[in-house]
């Protein structure tokens, strides 16, 4: 059907990243085993809910990739500073976090520097911008928004609910409570990057004449640095100097956001570039997801039952996106140079 998106559309697009969300942001990482499905209720309230706002508050303000960036980072903060307290919690999930991170613990930020790093690649590449990419492939209009004044109020009751739920139920079972001053300093830079966002993301930037890659190079180029990132773990311990791995993670992020930036402004950047951007980062969650499958708790066995499905599962869903992506290219001529950083 042509014409403006039906409501029951853009719904079942907003349920889609309510959900999508959590199960990459946790079972496709390998973080949660395939058992624990039925826990994606206790999840998707504040990843799902938390990419879905982040989404509609940028695509009702005008705003594209770069405020949904920044706001991602925020929401990062979020998760693992005032709900689960990560940040701080030297003994978080029973692991000594405190030892693996001290060679990087800063006292006047009170946490670590590469603690804070892996928790800014993870939440604002994976958890939030991953999934958003991949729905709005379906979307008919992917800069429109999706919810109402009510299906946005109830988000963000939804996301608000399991936040302070989540963070009660951490702190009870960590018997760990952060300083005032941990709070303050977390909620000070949460607010800077919240208005950070709408500040950047205020104009386009300028368009370039030469042309984009190709989608196939924009994909094989997102896999190779997002794996480069999670490569680290593959290394044996203290192999590399902490502050070295720092100042590399330093490094990969700002070429990152400097390599695509300016693809994503090329001559005729569109859909099959996103998505191929999009689907190079979901793939190296695919083979980390293995790699963390020893550590579930759980046999072996089932654990790569569980990488299997979330990894096929991905596929799947880069299939029906490209399906989508061609479908659209062919019904239509294209015409003139689409937006790119939008």
């Amino acid at each position: 059907m042509r014409g403006e998106p039906l409501p029951k559309h853009r719904l079942r697009l907003a349920f889609g990243l309510f959900l999508l969300a959590p199960l990459v942001g946790e079972f496709l990482l390998g973080n949660q085993p395939v058992t624990q499905l039925p826990g994606l209720v206790l999840f998707a309230p504040l990843y799902g809910g938390g990419a879905l706002l982040i989404r509609e508050a940028a695509r009702r303000a005008g705003r594209g990739w770069p405020t949904m960036i920044v706001l991602a980072a925020a929401y990062a903060l979020v998760e693992e500073g005032p709900v689960d307290q990560m940040l701080w919690n030297p003994h978080y999930g029973g692991f000594d976090i405190g030892a693996a991170y001290a060679a990087t613990h800063v006292p006047l930020l009170g946490t670590s520097v590469q603690l804070l790093q892996d928790v800014l690649a993870m939440h604002t590449v994976w958890s939030v911008c991953v999934p958003i990419a991949l729905v709005e492939t379906f979307a008919r209009d992917r800069t429109r928004p999706w919810l109402g004044g009510v299906g946005l109020a109830v988000t963000a009751l939804v996301f608000g609910a399991g936040a302070v739920f989540l963070g009660y139920a951490q702190a009870e079972s960590e018997h760990f409570v952060a300083s005032a001053g941990q709070f303050a300093g977390a909620g000070a830079a949460i607010v800077a990057l919240i208005a950070l966002a709408f500040a950047v993301g205020r104009r386009p930037g300028p368009r370039r004449d030469a042309p984009a890659p190709a989608p196939a190079a924009v994909g094989l180029a997102a896999f190779a640095v997002s794996s480069a990132y999670w490569a680290r773990d593959l290394l044996p311990d203290e192999a590399v100097p902490a502050w070295v791995l720092v100042g590399t993670w330093c490094v990969l992020a700002a070429g990152a956001v400097v390599l695509f930036g300016r693809w994503a402004r090329g001559r005729g950047w569109d859909a099959r570039h996103r998505l191929a951007l999009a689907g190079g980062a979901l793939l190296t969650y695919a083979w980390v997801g293995f790699e963390h499958g020893w550590d579930m708790g759980v046999p072996h066995t089932l654990s790569v039952s569980g990488n299997v499905l979330f990894a096929g599962g991905a596929l799947l869903l880069l299939a029906l996106a490209a399906r989508t992506v061609r479908r659209r290219a062919a019904a239509r001529p294209r015409r003139g140079v689409p937006a790119t950083a939008r």
